[in-house]
């Protein structure tokens, strides 16, 4: 026994957009599928050092421990016999030049004495022999005295010359590697704000070339967006047709088999 089969279907040019949308989506997807994705991501859009910053990263290398010499100069300064090499080349030549003065001092007061016993009566005699000796010992005292105040300001001097040698070599080990610290900090400021600049431009060249490999995949979706709202805008058209010898469907039976279509033709466009 004949029977009538009631269709609901979506209009015509809803099911040839739908149609479209299929095949641009299975092309854009083929086409993304296959893309060589190293166009748009990978090492390439990752900006490398600038020359500045491997300069700055050389001087450092370069600078490890270039304060030693400096270093070596101090530790040269101190110790026990570090005064010997800052005595003056003319201390000497000082000592000789006052200690012969004074010698020729000394021997104008013995001649004091000797006019002294000859205006006493006693002129060489024990007395002025005795005057004599006294005078020759506290002379002799003073001149030891005088000579060693000459040796301990020598002294003095050269330790004085060998501490300042150390405080200025110290100085300039920390003199050289600060002026050296602010170079290198100098050099890797600019570098990394070339660096960041030529990012931007990479991270701007990706986004191009990530727009480009999406922009079919991307059209198709928006177009697909228009033909589902498509469907839920325009009724489906009721379509009959004779299917022999099949039982005849009730009233629920032919709703619920126009939902399916519906969904069928809705979910695929999706």
């Amino acid at each position: 026994m004949a029977v009538t089969e009631t269709r609901v279907l979506p209009a015509a040019f809803i099911e040839a957009g739908g149609k479209t949308f299929l095949n641009q989506l299975s092309k854009a997807s083929g086409q993304y599928g296959a893309a060589d994705l190293s166009k748009s991501f990978g090492q390439d859009f990752v900006a490398q050092m600038d020359p500045l910053q491997l300069e700055a990263m050389k001087q450092a290398t370069a600078g490890i421990g270039s304060y030693e010499p400096f270093l070596q100069a101090a530790q040269a300064a101190t110790g026990p016999g570090a005064y010997k090499d800052y005595m003056s080349p003319y201390q000497q030549e000082v000592i000789d030049t006052t200690l012969q003065e004074y010698d020729l001092q000394a021997q104008k007061g013995l001649g004091s004495i000797a006019q002294q016993a000859i205006g006493a009566g006693a002129f060489g005699g024990a007395r002025e022999g005795v005057a004599q000796a006294e005078y020759m010992t506290g002379s002799d005292r003073n001149r030891a005295a005088l000579q060693a105040q000459l040796l301990g300001q020598g002294f003095g001097q050269a330790q004085q010359a060998a501490a300042q040698q150390y405080g200025q070599q110290m100085g300039l080990a920390t003199g050289q590697q600060g002026l050296q610290g602010r170079q290198i900090s100098g050099l890797s400021a600019l570098g990394a704000s070339a660096q960041a600049q030529k990012q931007a431009d990479l991270s701007a060249e990706q986004q191009l070339a990530q727009q480009r490999l999406m922009q079919p995949l991307t059209a198709a979706q928006s177009y697909g967006s228009g033909v589902t709202q498509l469907i839920a805008g325009y009724p489906g058209q009721t379509t009959q047709q004779m299917a022999p010898n099949a039982p005849t469907p009730s009233g629920m039976q032919t709703g619920l088999s126009t939902a399916s279509t519906l969904a069928g033709i809705y979910g695929a466009l999706r």
